[in-house]
């Protein structure tokens, strides 16, 4: 819990109390209503209980301001909690942010040496993986330099460096692979795998989810200061994708004066449906989607283009389709002819067993000519699919890719080439 604003802290050394009897007469012509200000509490960390098992990648995930950082701050025990307690078994060595336990004096060389002896190691343990240490920085040339005089990603490289490889039991990483260039993060996301598959524990803050999604196995979801979800790291990350884009199958628009588009066109819906979709809406991958747009031409002799593109959960383009080429047609049959002004629903039908289960977006389009954007609406709705069970039978695992299609699969026994079946008897 953290106080904003309002009383001042009692004073707990003469220079503090004199310091404030000097500045609180001017702090007051300054600003003569500051003294009826009221203290407001904010609790950045609240009713927060989690396990994490020996040997676990947990990634924690949230918008800023959720408590992430606040929370490995209380498992570095750099902030005592106003309640409750945290129990940790095992040595932790903490990358928090640029340059964590770096003394801006020292050198590169003398602050490997006291990192290590701040986490507990040994001078022989130091000695043994310098060497390593100095090599996955690649800051050798460097390394007798004051570490003040680094570049922030100097400082990532060498204090990443030093964490991951002083075999702490735990090790928490905060949001500072960021600076690094990507092949140096690759590189850490590389280190943290080998240390995870060591059977030490990572906890993980990011809001790289691609990151997370492949470092982790189970995540929880922060939402001002207070967990939402704890679950396996796709799902967790689902959830927090569709809150940050709103989480909406329907969107429309009532007024054609403020309705995407422009004074020949103007899209006023969009919207996601299932022919089976249960009674609480989800939708499953085992049954057709339908993705409608509803748009109004407001001239005559139009030539118009219905289209979407859909996206997985990360914003990356999966497909692309128009109703110049339906599936079950030759084309649409309003397709390419002029058409009178007035109000249109144009559908896309997914198949089914067709892309896997997870979050979508949906951006639509409409088009003049083929070519001409009339109306456009970028994530204009999002929806998410859910796996019924239906092809899994008895396995139970992650299902990988954006698309799941029902393929034909025949095995047959006989003869190899080379190879008697009296040999494998």
């Amino acid at each position: 819990m953290y106080r904003i604003g309002g009383e001042r802290r009692e004073a707990n050394t003469l220079r503090d109390a004199v310091v404030g009897m000097v500045k609180r007469p001017l702090e007051r012509i300054r600003h003569p209503g500051a003294a009826t200000h009221v203290s407001q509490v904010l609790w950045a960390l609240k009713d927060v209980s989690i396990d994490v098992v020996e040997g676990e990648v947990l990634g924690v995930i949230g918008r800023n301001g959720a408590g992430k950082s606040t929370l490995l701050k209380v498992l570095s025990r750099i902030t005592d909690p106003t309640e409750g307690k945290v129990e940790i078994r095992g040595r932790v060595a903490s990358l928090l942010e640029v340059g964590t336990g770096f003394h801006s004096e020292l050198t590169g060389r003398e602050n490997i040496h006291l990192s290590s002896a701040i986490l507990g190691m040994s001078r022989a343990d130091t000695r043994r993986r310098f060497d390593e240490i100095v090599e996955f920085s690649e800051i050798g040339r460097f390394l007798d330099t004051p570490v003040k005089r680094y570049s922030s990603g100097m400082y990532v490289r060498l204090a990443f460096a030093v964490a991951a490889h002083l075999e702490p039991e735990i090790l928490v990483v905060d949001e500072v692979l960021a600076v690094g260039d990507e092949g140096f993060q690759r590189k850490c996301l590389g280190k943290m795998n080998d240390v995870a598959h060591g059977g030490r524990t990572i906890v993980f803050v990011s809001h790289n989810m691609s990151a997370v999604r492949g470092l982790c196995s189970r995540a929880v979801l922060l939402e001002q200061g207070m967990v939402q979800r704890v679950g396996p790291v796709d799902r967790v990350i689902d959830e927090y994708l569709e809150r940050g884009r709103g989480r909406h199958r329907e969107a429309a628009w009532t007024d054609l004066a403020t309705a995407p588009g422009n004074d020949r066109v103007r899209i006023t819906g969009v919207s996601v449906t299932q022919p089976s979709a249960g009674a609480n809406g989800d939708l499953v991958i085992d049954d057709e989607v339908r993705l409608h747009i509803n748009y109004v031409t407001l001239l005559d002799g139009l030539r118009v283009t219905a289209s979407i593109h859909l996206l997985d959960s990360m914003g990356a383009p999966i497909l692309a389709s128009g109703n110049m080429a339906s599936a079950t047609r030759e084309r649409d049959p309003l397709w390419g002819i002029p058409v009178r002004a007035g109000c249109f629903r144009a559908t896309c039908t997914v198949p089914p067993n067709l892309l896997n289960d997870g979050v979508y977006h949906v951006t639509a389009l409409v088009l003049s000519d083929v070519s001409r954007v009339e109306a456009r609406v970028d994530n204009a709705i999002s929806f998410t699919l859910h796996d019924s069970g239906g092809m899994r039978k008895e396995y139970f695992g992650p299902w990988i890719g954006v698309v799941r299609p029902k393929l034909e699969w025949i095995t047959n026994q006989g003869e190899l080439p080379g190879i008697q079946s009296d040999n494998l008897r």
